[in-house]
């Protein structure tokens, strides 16, 4: 490894002594991605509806209807695996998460597409629940489930159909498949994910009021408003854009090195999650491409920002700090591993 990082490892006194263990072992080929069940997977489909006025909308910041699905794709990638739904029980302390963006009963995200998908039913709704979800759907359309937050009753039910393992259990794994992979419920998702761009629309304009919305900017919006739910502060932004304007030349590139180096010191420590199979070979790809100054001056400023939000993770006090970084990282620099997914390459 390039000894920018491991001279900065050192410093931070994350590699441990004697000499030949002041190294950090790095892979040669990207992480084998893990094995999934089959799903049916993100992407277009014919009766898929898109609204014209949102289509105009997103049309203008360079998202017309393949580059909405592809994003979508892309936001499956790290959340599901890439399926339209991959149900996951309460491992992040969320209770249920569901759905091509991994909406939640935790954060209140999930019971929106509930309710809609229920809406959508009108008179065949309890048919269709009783088809899809013969076991549970009373339960998970409940008035207690369908609260934010839910209520406990909601809680002891979902909890209690988890297995010893903290994983859902096989039926309402099934169940919850079902919904998420149906026609309709694909719909929701659909217009779920469209607010959240034209949302993403409006938040590109206050954080880069001075720049163009370049596809990148979208992709990072995209990922950071999934993820975390929003964006920095003006203050925090102001205050970043000062420090980085008033910075020495000579400082440019061991700034940025300080960075990586935070994330390498976070992803080894033992309360960081989603990152192990990753890290190293992001460390000295990214490493590669700062020795060689490939990082142009729009990806080192969203770098910045990056590292600015992603410190913000509170999620399980902090547990995802480390991943965040990495997928938006991925993205800016078109160089990384996620979920054990590497794409880009830097050659010496």
């Amino acid at each position: 490894m390039k000894s920018w990082i491991a001279a900065t490892l050192l410093a931070l006194g994350t590699v441990p002594v004697p000499a030949a263990a002041q190294t950090v072992p790095v892979p040669s080929v990207p992480p084998a991605p893990p094995e999934r069940p089959a799903c049916r997977e993100v992407g277009d489909l014919p009766f898929l509806a898109i609204d014209a006025g949102s289509a105009a909308r997103l049309g203008a910041i360079g998202l017309d209807r393949a580059a909405i699905f592809a994003q979508m794709r892309e936001t499956s990638i790290p959340e599901t695996m890439g399926c339209w739904a991959m149900p996951v029980g309460n491992f992040d302390s969320q209770l249920v998460s569901v759905g091509m963006a991994q909406w939640n009963f935790g954060t209140g995200s999930l019971q929106p597409l509930l309710k809609a998908w229920k809406q959508a039913q009108r008179g065949g709704f309890r048919r269709a629940r009783k088809a899809l979800m013969p076991v549970h759907g009373k339960t998970i359309f409940s008035h207690a489930c369908l609260a934010v937050p839910v209520k406990p009753r909601c809680r002891e039910k979902i909890l209690a159909a988890h297995g010893p393992d903290g994983k859902l259990d096989p039926v309402l794994w099934g169940e919850f498949n079902a919904l998420f992979e149906s026609d309709a419920m694909l719909q929701v998702q659909l217009d779920t994910y469209l607010v959240l761009l034209e949302a993403v629309r409006q938040d590109l304009l206050r954080v880069f009021p001075d720049g163009p919305i370049t596809l990148r900017k979208v992709r990072w919006a995209v990922d950071t408003k999934v993820q975390q739910g929003g964006f920095p502060l003006d203050e925090d932004l102001a205050r970043l854009r000062r420090k980085l304007a008033a910075m020495p030349e000579a400082d440019r590139w061991d700034r940025l090195g300080a960075i990586f180096a935070w994330y390498g010191a976070l992803s080894r420590s033992i309360d960081q999650d989603g990152v192990q199979r990753d890290w190293a070979w992001n460390l000295d790809r990214w490493g590669c491409l700062l020795d060689g100054r490939r990082i142009d001056p729009e990806q080192y400023e969203m770098l910045h920002l990056t590292f600015l939000r992603s410190r913000t993770a509170i999620g399980n006090s902090g547990r995802w700090q480390a991943l965040t970084f990495e997928r938006r990282a991925k993205i800016i620099l078109g160089v990384g591993s996620v979920s054990g997914k590497a794409d880009g390459e830097c050659l010496r």
